[in-house]
């Protein structure tokens, strides 16, 4: 997200149960399409700054997903991809980029 709407949106990423690095096959897929993540780490939901959000988007827990508030909630249905091999990173990689592609259109015209 910090890539396709830097001046846009501000990002925040974290999980109900973060490893506390970053997968590096993982680092690696992204890598490969420009973006280093070398300097992140995973980061617990306690993490985030507090308040209310405009959106906030989980992927694949559904109603299992700590609740944050937020003024839309988006949940992606993605794979998780913990122990996964490169080539079965790769397309979830390109699946998020979609993913937030899409949403970065919705929220152009939500803020005309």
């Amino acid at each position: 997200m910090r890539q396709a709407a830097p001046n846009l949106v501000e990002a925040s990423s974290a999980g109900s149960h973060p490893a506390g690095k970053i997968n590096p096959v993982v680092a690696s897929a992204m890598q490969e399409v420009g973006c280093d993540l070398s300097k992140h780490h995973s980061k617990s939901l306690a993490e985030l700054p507090a308040g209310k959000y405009d959106y906030v988007v989980t992927m694949g827990c559904g109603d299992e997903c700590p609740f944050i508030p937020a003024d839309r909630h988006i949940d992606w249905n993605i794979p998780d991809p913990k122990d996964l091999p490169l080539d079965e990173v790769r397309p979830i990689r390109d699946l998020i980029k979609a993913q937030v592609e899409e949403l970065v259109g919705t929220i152009r015209k939500d803020h005309a």
